[in-house]
């Protein structure tokens, strides 16, 4: 099978392939093609695939790279898109920008993930449009952010044979269910929201709800991420535990402080970081997967500092950081829908009826069983009322920044940035457009 990936030069890009080299099953993936617009990093990342490849038991899959985009497509069985339109020099414009004007700057929460979406969706529908013509039958596997936002984009154009993925809600039910001495893999987790935006509601094992169990051990809470981040007292008001990235929305004024308080933003310490390791692998190829695994190791144990730092929430330890992440959730559908191996997976995908406050066609991010025909939500427990206010009006701003990207619609922008929580005011929302559109040219379509 051939495996597509747009945006192969990205950074992540060896996570997928470790994860393929240790499929050892039958029909598994034996071409890979890297497609990007900047072939510095493909060749970079190349070298870091092909030094991952030495030494594998069984014969690893070919890699080859591209800077067209409908050689890459044609003949794809999967399409993995993890594109950064505007490149991570656009992420630190998403957030300064936004930091500037006294708001969070998230590159997929609020202002910063509106500005990311408002530059990507374009992007993300032309290559909706090119799969639909080069390669119709190919599944696409949608890693882009803001995932569930360009996932809801692209179902035009591709219907059910686009489907989102994350590992924020299967990080949550792995740590959720080893912090109650639960084997994760025969758990199932009642999670339900938008990508990320969502809460585990439950967490069955053995036709037993084991959550009341965990809200109740505070030292089961506070041996993993989540439980450290949010508190015991508030985790057990909520009755649930919410996905990493509510800590934006529940804690906003501190972490707002925290993250004007340090000289680098996370896009700005990834910039450096990334930039550094592109330009010493391009001088010593040879070093390329060490280089990867140096830089990797760094910005894992980095990630959501300023969130854990408001929290006093320590150090991310070995849990926290453990491998099994997207490109484990990827490896897992594709098998499923290629072998028709029945899987239950947590994705982004259309509601069909499941969350009642939602419309069918809603990209929602649920648990889902996959096999041959895709994947199908499941029923899960009902949004309380402070969960379904916060997604429904989460869900309009989505649905108004696609609309902006789509019909070039300034006003919709403008809603999308006004009727956001994290964003105070409609003065500071049409400040917010105007200088993204100063900053960002392939914004000009968004011009008064």
């Amino acid at each position: 099978m051939k495996l597509t990936i747009l945006g192969g030069g990205g950074f992540r890009v060896p996570l997928v392939y470790h994860a393929l080299l240790g499929d050892r099953g039958p029909g598994r993936i034996t071409s890979v093609v890297l497609y990007d617009t900047d072939r510095s990093r493909l060749s970079a990342i190349a070298a870091v695939l092909q030094q991952q490849a030495s030494g594998a038991p069984l014969d690893p899959p070919v890699v080859t790279a591209t800077t067209d985009l409908d050689e890459a497509l044609r003949g794809a069985d999967f399409v993995f898109s993890a594109i950064r339109v505007g490149g991570l020099e656009g992420r630190t414009v998403d957030e300064r920008v936004a930091l500037d004007l006294g708001v969070l700057g998230q590159e997929t929460v609020g202002a910063g993930g509106i500005a990311y979406g408002l530059r990507t969706l374009p992007v993300a529908v032309q290559i909706a449009q090119r799969i639909a013509a080069v390669a119709p039958e190919a599944w696409t596997i949608n890693f882009t952010n803001p995932a569930g936002m360009v996932t809801e984009a692209m179902i035009p154009y591709l219907g059910d044979r686009v489907i989102g993925i994350c590992d924020s809600p299967s990080g949550l039910g792995r740590r959720a269910a080893l912090a109650l001495g639960v084997d994760p893999s025969s758990a199932f987790y009642d999670y339900a929201g938008l990508n990320h935006l969502g809460w585990l509601r439950g967490l069955r094992s053995g036709g037993v709800d084991r959550l009341p169990d965990l809200l109740q051990s505070a030292d089961a809470l506070a041996s993993f991420e989540e439980g450290r981040l949010f508190g015991v007292d508030w985790l057990r008001s909520l009755g649930s535990i919410p996905n990493e990235y509510l800590h934006y929305y529940y804690f906003a004024r501190e972490t707002l402080v925290a993250v004007q308080g340090v000289q680098q933003t996370r896009g700005t310490f990834l910039l450096e970081q990334q930039s550094a390791f592109y330009a010493e692998t391009g001088q010593h190829p040879e070093q390329a997967l060490e280089l990867w695994q140096k830089t990797r190791a760094e910005r894992e144990s980095t990630y959501m500092v300023e969130s854990r730092e408001v929290a006093d929430a320590g150090e991310r330890d070995e849990r926290d950081m453990a491998a099994g992440g997207y490109e484990q959730v990827a490896l897992s559908l594709m098998r499923a829908i290629a072998h028709n191996e029945r899987a239950s997976l947590i994705l982004n995908v259309r509601n069909r009826g499941v969350l009642r406050h939602l419309d069918d066609d809603a990209v929602v991010e649920i648990p889902c069983t996959v096999d041959a025909n895709g994947a199908l939500p499941v029923t899960v427990s009902q949004l309380t009322d402070h969960q379904a206010g916060l997604i429904c009006s989460v869900k309009a701003v989505e649905r108004s920044t696609i609309e902006a990207a789509t019909a070039a619609s300034r006003s919709a922008a403008l809603k999308a940035f006004a009727n956001h929580p994290l964003v105070d005011s409609v003065t500071v929302a049409r400040n917010l457009l105007d200088t993204y559109v100063d900053q960002f040219p392939n914004l000009a379509y968004l011009r008064p």
